[in-house]
């Protein structure tokens, strides 16, 4: 495993050198040049890389909101579902308790068949809390893989404009430790995701 990333990394380096070198030799294949120069002065050279910060874009993402909505309320209506299949069978308990504290059940194997019925009621809930936390898992994993490939797909479409051959993604300053602001795109993405963004009427 460890030769695996030794090899990938080698790749990865010679593939920056390659970049550098095409980059100051002259022989810059990229014909959009806005990435590449700051504005104002055409001598100071950019690289065509650029990074977006993932948690400010999700934080302010109309999409990203709305889902983000969508996902709470879906949790809270099978939160009050279970509590109230809780509440339900907690009542049936008590019921249950009473009846056996005042001798109400006309036979011993009766009591146990109420007894029996309730602990499978419980079990049901149990199996059935179980099967709602996955389906909010599985349901949760769908929608951020459409945000995810929503926002890929208005990333390329962003990008034809501006030529960058990589964009990173930053989240919580994991991937890049130090870069000057002039290579975060964040705000200027997320202009247009918004404007591209046309909310379903819920």
């Amino acid at each position: 495993m460890k030769n695996i990333n030794y090899v990938i990394n080698g790749v990865l380096a010679v593939a920056v050198v390659i970049l550098f070198v095409m980059q100051f030799s002259g022989k810059k294949e990229s014909t959009v040049a806005p990435a590449f120069t700051a504005k104002g002065d055409s001598t100071v050279q950019r690289l065509p890389v650029a990074y977006v910060n993932v948690d400010s874009l999700l934080q302010n993402y109309n999409y990203s909101k709305d889902l983000n909505e969508r996902i709470i309320r879906m949790q809270e209506d099978v939160r009050l579902d279970l509590n109230q299949r809780s509440n339900s069978l907690q009542t049936e308990v008590n019921d249950f308790q009473r009846k056996l504290q005042a001798n109400a059940f006309l036979t011993q194997e009766r009591a146990q068949q109420e007894n029996d019925r309730l602990m499978k009621k419980q079990e049901e809930l149990r199996t059935y809390a179980a099967q709602k936390d996955q389906e909010l898992a599985a349901k949760q994993m769908e929608l951020n893989g459409q945000l995810r490939d929503t926002i890929v797909a208005q990333l390329k479409v962003f990008n034809q404009s501006r030529g960058y051959q990589i964009i990173f993604s930053n989240t919580l300053g994991d991937n890049i430790l130090l870069a000057d602001p002039v290579y975060d795109i964040t705000a200027e993405f997320l202009e247009v995701l918004n404007k591209n963004y046309a909310p379903v009427n819920k």
